[in-house]
């Protein structure tokens, strides 16, 4: 996750915690909670998880799922 600026983004259901992660560093697939649908390897995304979860900062990053940047944007 050293591909882009950490940042903190407050929304509806709270404050979430955002790393972008680059088309070369994404290196896995994932399901994108946002579609339901493949974030391919390659392919930019960002990764999401609450920074104001009241299980703790472990948990909240354990929880933590891969969205595509569009799919993010508009949750």
């Amino acid at each position: 996750m050293r591909a882009g600026w950490r940042r903190t983004e407050t929304r509806r259901d709270g404050l979430w915690t955002v790393q972008p992660v680059s088309g070369p560093q994404a290196v896995k697939s994932y399901v994108c909670p946002g579609c339901h649908r493949e974030v391919a390897p390659g392919t930019a995304h960002v990764v999401a998880w609450r920074g104001d979860g009241v299980m703790g900062e472990a948990s909240d990053l354990a929880a933590r799922r891969h969205w595509h940047s569009h799919c993010w944007k508009i949750n």
